[in-house]
């Protein structure tokens, strides 16, 4: 099965390379999702896999779970005492290190760092601000990261780590653009905060009359703001998720998450670093709250919600569904290999087929 995933994938690479801009016109791969049994039912927003073999996931529950032999078998290795929490992001580095975040209003917002492969938490940032509620956390190399916090005083909030997740502090304001009234971030994917490189990182909201995407190139010290075309004007409406595959190319995906409304508009697409977006002409059909770039193209990404699972080969100027299964969150690796997780314990591979 691995290899046959792993040859699929590099002829499509040699294809797409071959004809970047009409990758459409050309074979392109039939994509699915290969379900793996997890062993809990646990809402899995946070999601990180580092290689085909090794890949964290956490959630609802205080779960926490990590497979290293590419989902065959999944441990729980959730931190002791914490089955009231909800880790909605998780970032690793290899099979034993890795940081989770909690969200939540006051001290349910926290930071777990486990250097065993889980078998030992270590809390090394419990919120003390009651205004504040974290929602995202991304990093740079394996020392540099950061998380960010709903609005606290008129500004969205940006904790700094140097180390690795052991200690962290918080970042001045004064370069953070004011947040506009009822903004917000979404806690939905652990996509709201994502990096690009050694210092460039994106932050995106909803919840106010105008869904943004904010933009740093000093990590997070001074930030931009530009407006999207993705519909807000609601406290379910925005940008979920965004995603860049470099410094000056992104996608953002979003809409409205109340299953009885409809999202039109639903992402975006940026080709100046974020600072414009203008709207795909062919979007997702219904919200979506998390995406990535795929391992074999630079034109081509996935975007998947409770509602399905989209593809792109435009660099998201045209989206198409490709399955009907409810996923909240997706991720790739270097080495080829995709993952999405959401509601009731899901995790799956994506699989590739020529067709």
């Amino acid at each position: 099965m691995r290899l046959r995933f792993a040859l699929s994938v590099l002829s499509v690479a040699c294809l797409v390379a071959a004809t970047p801009l009409t990758a459409q016109a050309v074979t392109t791969p039939a994509l699915g999702w290969e379900l793996t049994e997890t062993g809990v039912t646990a809402r899995l927003r946070g999601l990180s896999p580092v290689s085909r073999d090794v890949v964290w996931a956490s959630g609802s529950e205080g779960t926490v779970l990590r497979t290293v032999d590419g989902g065959r078998t999944w441990r729980n290795v959730s931190p002791p005492g914490a089955a009231a929490l909800q880790f909605r992001d998780v970032e690793a580095f290899d099979s034993r290190r890795a940081v989770v975040l909690s969200i939540g209003e006051g001290a349910d917002s926290r930071v777990y760092r486990t250097e065993d492969g889980g078998r030992t938490w270590t809390e090394t940032f419990t919120n003390d601000e009651p205004r504040a509620f974290y929602d995202c956390m991304a990093f740079f190399d394996r020392r540099h990261g950061l998380a960010m916090s709903d609005p606290v005083d008129g500004r969205f909030r940006i904790l700094a780590t140097e180390d690795g997740g052991r200690s962290w502090r918080v970042l001045p304001a004064d370069g953070m653009p004011e947040a506009l009234p009822g903004e917000a971030g979404f806690a939905a994917s652990g996509q709201c905060l994502v990096t690009s490189g050694g210092r460039d990182v994106w932050l995106a909201s909803g919840g106010a009359g105008r869904s943004r995407v904010f933009h740093s190139g000093d990590r997070g010290r001074t930030w931009t703001v530009a407006d999207t075309p993705i519909p807000a004007g609601d406290p379910a409406r925005g940008v979920f998720a965004v995603a860049f595959r470099d410094a000056r190319h992104g996608v953002a995906v979003g809409g409205d998450y109340r299953p009885d409304q409809a999202s039109p508009s639903a992402a975006a697409l940026s080709r100046d670093g974020g600072a414009t977006w203008r709207t795909s002409a062919t979007p997702p059909p219904a919200y979506r709250s998390g995406v990535t770039w795929l391992p074999y193209s630079p034109f081509a990404a996935i975007a998947v919600g409770p509602a399905g699972s989209d593809v792109t080969h435009t660099g998201g100027r045209t989206w198409r569904t490709f399955d009907t299964g409810s996923f909240d969150t997706v991720s790739c690796t270097r080495d080829l290999s995709c993952w999405a997780s959401g509601e009731q314990g899901r995790v799956a591979r994506l699989t590739f087929d020529r067709r």
